[in-house]
């Protein structure tokens, strides 16, 4: 029993974090909305790169929503782009909305951000709204999301989404998003004030984008949704996230692809919070229930893994999310803690076809580049 000892407080540790996370998704699920009293003008910044799955219903979406005013700028690095053909079949459909699509060549480390620099100093209102391409949202998005800028002390109004894959290894990951991420943005939601962007969405006033530099500040960064959560937040201002959920297209991905953005994407999450990302080794449950299992902690290892279904089954509820995937929640979460594993090692990611290094601050730098960039 000496043995099962480490593995049965790992458990026990994993079983408290998954009760706040039910904790989390209940305050998220039950969180009331009030009746929308602001309804500012907005201009919606869309870069977007290639047609993904499901990227007219997406762009569709946001057109179609019935708000007093708004207008959506696309960024695009060629305008032979496949999205183009999107884009321009959307404006034929909502003639009302105003749609523009914007080249938006550019060399910022992170081609994203540079574009929406670019967007940014185009866009006709005070009130800017960000999301990524395949963002399908509900049609009272904006009614709901910004009416969370009324407060002048809110600074960022952002949304927790849940994925949609086409193919097995997408589906796996979408389940690791409805299971595993949502979950810790909902805990660390529930212990602190202070808050964190999602890329999924990202609502503010151009004053307070101004007042820490604008995009250019954060084009040398991979994770721009953290570093303008993180810039905002440092302005006193309050992040906040009403109970709207969006929708991410994870498309039809191989394993192979699948596993190179999850370590991406952990290894940018290890850059921008060291002590986060190495404090959640306690939440990788299964594991510590496996390891208990057979260490001869059968009972509290039972007992983990039920508290973790528990809270993956609460999780899903809270996002919409179908809960028929929840018998294979023990088998992606021991892939999320391969994942974890990969990700503690390595300062290299490959996105968009482009390999960068990560340096500790952060910042990104191709490897074409990467011996004419000082470290700090």
């Amino acid at each position: 029993m000496t043995a099962a000892l480490p593995a049965a407080i790992l458990v026990a540790c994993g079983a408290a974090y998954n009760l706040l996370a039910i904790a989390g998704a209940l305050r998220f699920k039950l969180q009331r909305r009030r009746r929308p009293r602001f309804s500012p003008a907005v201009s919606i910044l869309k870069p977007v790169k290639g047609r993904d799955d499901g990227f007219y219903d997406a762009i569709r979406s946001h057109a179609s929503q019935v708000y007093p005013e708004f207008e959506i700028l696309f960024g695009v690095a060629d305008l032979t782009d496949p999205a183009v053909a999107d884009i321009e079949r959307l404006r034929r459909e909502f003639p009302h909305v105003p749609i523009q699509v914007i080249a938006t060549p550019n060399d910022a480390p992170n081609r994203k951000a540079g574009s929406l620099d670019i967007l940014a100093r185009l866009a006709r209102h005070e009130v800017l709204l960000v999301n990524d391409g395949d963002i399908l949202v509900p049609p009272d998005y904006l009614t709901n999301v910004l009416d969370g800028l009324a407060d002048d002390s809110v600074g960022l109004v952002t949304c927790i989404y849940r994925g949609r894959g086409g193919s097995l290894p997408a589906k796996a990951e979408a389940l690791g998003i409805g299971t595993e991420f949502a979950p810790s943005v909902l805990v660390a939601r529930l212990l602190s004030s202070s808050g964190f962007a999602l890329g999924s969405t990202m609502a503010f006033r151009r004053r307070e984008l101004d007042a820490i530099g604008g995009f250019s500040s954060i084009r040398e960064y991979l994770a721009d949704d953290y570093q303008l959560g993180a810039r905002i937040s440092a302005l006193g201002k309050k992040i906040i996230m009403p109970n709207i959920v969006v929708e991410t297209n994870l498309g039809s991905g191989s394993l192979a692809q699948v596993w190179r953005h999850q370590v991406r994407w952990s290894r940018t999450i290890r850059i921008s919070r060291p002590g986060g990302y190495l404090g959640y080794v306690v939440t990788h449950a299964t594991f510590w229930c496996l390891v208990a299992e057979l260490t001869g902690a059968g009972r509290i290892a039972l007992f983990g893994l039920l508290v973790r279904l528990a809270a993956a089954a609460v999780a899903l509820a809270a996002l919409e999310s179908p809960a028929t995937s929840l018998p294979f929640v023990p088998f992606r979460d021991l892939f999320g803690f391969a994942v974890w594993c990969a990700g503690l090692f390595g300062n290299t990611v490959e996105w968009r076809g482009e390999h960068f290094r990560l340096l500790r601050d952060g910042r990104m730098v191709s490897l074409r580049s990467v011996d004419r960039v000082p470290t700090r």
